[in-house]
């Protein structure tokens, strides 16, 4: 029997954008801006590496840095100089769309153009929620239906939030002196994320990914 994705998957399901594990773990997933570093002047230079420091150094948490590759589709891209190069008027502009359609294809052909996106991930361990298996057992439903999660939704939830949002509020700030933004993932960012690693070549289908979504 062929399993579904979400049966893989090791989320459970997404509330206010934390991923709930099914150990009873979290996570949360921050997008980070770029910073062309080489552009940058020599003073400014060193400015960026002290708050890198220091950035590093405030680490008292667990933290994952991801870089995804993916290659780019730019038929979207071509398309629009199709149609721009279908209004320009002047015979000389003309050539010189053509010649700049011909050098990007000619780039595309010798070389795949991939984007390239920067994640930072903050962890909350199923050890912090404090749960003994007697006293985890006591918190859970009578009804006896089985959940994904081994502890009380509610309570990983609550206690995953409590644990995670300062943790990006701090994040948030020290980057903000490297003159990077980071941004939390929504839900449905999240379920992009999750389904474009796992499915690289298909299109999203959030029912195929998640049974239940908060």
């Amino acid at each position: 029997m062929t399993a579904a994705t979400y049966e893989l998957l090791p989320v459970a399901e997404i509330s206010d954008g934390v991923a709930i594990y099914k150990n009873g773990g979290a996570s949360l997933i921050m997008e980070s801006t770029s910073l062309n570093f080489g552009l940058l002047s020599e003073k400014e230079q060193k400015a960026v590496i002290a708050s890198y420091a220091g950035l590093l150094n405030s680490f008292n948490f667990p933290v994952q840095i991801v870089v995804r590759s993916q290659k780019k589709d730019i038929s979207v891209y071509m398309d629009y100089l199709e149609k721009a190069s279908q209004k320009i008027k002047i015979d000389k502009l003309k050539v010189i769309m053509e010649d700049y359609k011909n050098f990007i294809q000619d780039a595309i052909k010798k070389k795949n153009v991939l984007s390239k996106k920067f994640y930072v991930v903050i962890l909350f361990s199923p050890f912090e929620l404090g749960l003994g298996k007697t006293f985890a057992s006591s918190l859970k439903p009578s009804s006896g239906k089985p959940t994904p999660i081994p502890f009380p939704k509610e309570y990983v939830i609550r206690k995953a939030k409590v644990s995670l949002f300062p943790k990006r509020d701090h994040l948030v700030r020290q980057a903000g002196r490297l003159g990077i933004a980071f941004r939390q993932l929504n839900a449905s960012e999240l379920i992009n994320l999750f389904y474009g690693v796992y499915n690289p070549e298909l299109p999203i289908k959030e029912k195929d990914l998640f049974g239940s979504l908060t």
